[in-house]
């Protein structure tokens, strides 16, 4: 069974920075390409962030770009997003994703 796990999210301050974390278990997470997604209040499903399951390539939303590296490290079968100059609409539920599995989400909000 795919599990996928999220920590790392709270409340922060606009110009604040968060680090998430994804650990998976039930599933070879070396061999598999993640995602990280977030949905915010009102609105539908985003994309993120993507990484290859080597790290070699990733991937960013316009919105992510320059602000939210994302890592991994297959030898703790682990996914992270750095996430860094956060802004109020950076607010939202933050999801990992493998294919069409995804965590129980975290968390995070942006308000002064």
């Amino acid at each position: 069974e795919v599990q996928l796990v999220e920590s790392g999210g709270g409340l922060v301050r606009p110009g604040g920075s968060l680090r998430l974390s994804c650990v998976a278990s039930g599933f070879t997470f070396s061999t598999s390409d993640m995602n990280w997604v977030r949905q915010a209040p009102g609105k539908g499903l985003e994309g993120v962030a993507f990484i290859s399951n080597g790290g070699k390539y990733t991937s960013y939303a316009d919105s992510a770009k320059g602000r939210f590296p994302i890592s991994r490290d297959n030898a703790k079968s682990t996914m992270y997003l750095q996430m860094n100059n956060l802004k109020p609409e950076d607010t939202a539920v933050y999801y990992c994703k493998k294919g069409n599995n995804r965590g129980q989400g975290i968390q995070v909000t942006v308000s002064s």
